[in-house]
């Protein structure tokens, strides 16, 4: 049995939850967009936190059985984009969250609540 997107984008924000990324948003941009179905954003404090958090993100999809399809930006960057075809993962500095203004840019599309999000096995 394949994961829905909505099942991986619940993943995503539950292994940046763990590392204590911070304000993390998830946007259902399915109705506006052929890009994915979710883009899930986050921050983190310093770059040690968001090499964590994108490493968390990568290994609990891995578990999961999804595969990253590509990688934008490397550990050195204040901005990395993850993609998992269905869903989007972005992890930035808190500068360049504030720069670069995707949850503005998106606004379209609809903020979900986590507890809107399904969980594995529901």
């Amino acid at each position: 049995m394949s994961m829905s997107s909505k099942e991986m984008a619940k993943l995503a924000y539950q292994a940046l939850a763990e590392k204590k990324a911070e304000d993390i948003q998830v946007i259902d941009i399915s109705g506006i967009s052929v890009l994915a179905d979710y883009f899930v954003i986050a921050n983190g404090a310093n770059q040690h936190q968001t090499e964590a958090m994108c490493d968390a993100v990568e290994e609990e999809l891995a578990k999961a059985g999804v595969s990253i399809k590509q990688i934008e930006g490397n550990r050195n960057s204040s901005w990395i984009l993850m993609d998992f075809s269905e869903i989007i993962v972005h992890v930035f500095s808190k500068e360049d969250r504030l720069f670069y203004d995707l949850e503005r840019i998106w606004g379209d599309g609809k903020f979900i609540d986590v507890s809107q999000l399904s969980y594995i096995g529901d």
